[in-house]
């Protein structure tokens, strides 16, 4: 495999990792009430909707003119981020949500592999494209899973598993192993929804 080759499917894996994190965090909210959404667990929490906002509000600072200013943008407003304004709907919180990763998208989607080694600035300091990739992947990854906590803490018995229920992973190796056999290797944006569709399918006697 050449560095053409590699730098290819890093892009690649990528993009599909973000829309994954993407689809994890909204089947979380999607099964929360309007209250549960603004919600919080103790004074010194933040609510999911609070998490969407910041995710947003990072997203547009990062993303946007990726390749060509500072991803601190100066109009970003980091801590009115983990403000809930008065009067903000569930409908609001989406909707910023979705024009935050499009802006993820719109700047991903159009990368070339010898763009990776550019030099771009996040608070005046230097990265490379790789390095600012890897980094909010990382930092999305950290509140997607403060997003599912928060939802299956509110749902308790009534959550509906994102991912191998509990005492499952026997029968759900099983199971990718007949899905396999039945339809070659799956493409990999299939992973996740394997998962979510196991996770809904009758436990097994």
């Amino acid at each position: 495999m050449n560095d053409q080759s590699v730098a290819e499917q890093y892009l690649t894996d990528a993009l599909q990792t973000f829309r994954d994190y993407k689809k994890l965090a909204e089947r979380a909210f999607a099964q929360l009430s309007d209250e549960d959404f603004f919600k919080t667990i103790d004074p010194e929490s933040n609510s999911i909707a609070v998490n969407m906002k910041h995710l947003a509000g990072n997203m547009l600072s990062r993303w946007t003119d990726f390749l060509t200013t500072d991803g601190e943008k100066p109009e970003r407003n980091r801590d009115l981020e983990f403000v809930m304004l008065p009067k903000t709907t569930k409908d609001d919180m989406i909707a910023y949500w979705e024009q935050g990763w499009k802006s993820v998208f719109d700047a991903i989607e159009p990368l070339q592999p010898e763009d990776l080694m550019r030099t771009i600035t996040i608070r005046g300091q230097d990265h490379t494209v790789i390095q600012a990739i890897n980094r909010q992947l990382a930092h999305y990854a950290y509140h997607v899973g403060q997003i599912v906590y928060l939802a299956k803490h509110f749902k308790s018995s009534e959550w509906q598993s994102l991912s191998v229920p509990r005492n499952r992973s026997s029968e759900f190796n099983a199971h990718l192993e007949q899905k396999m056999r039945e339809a070659a290797t799956p493409p990999r944006e299939a992973r996740f929804d394997e998962v979510i569709d196991f996770a809904v399918l009758p436990k097994k006697d």
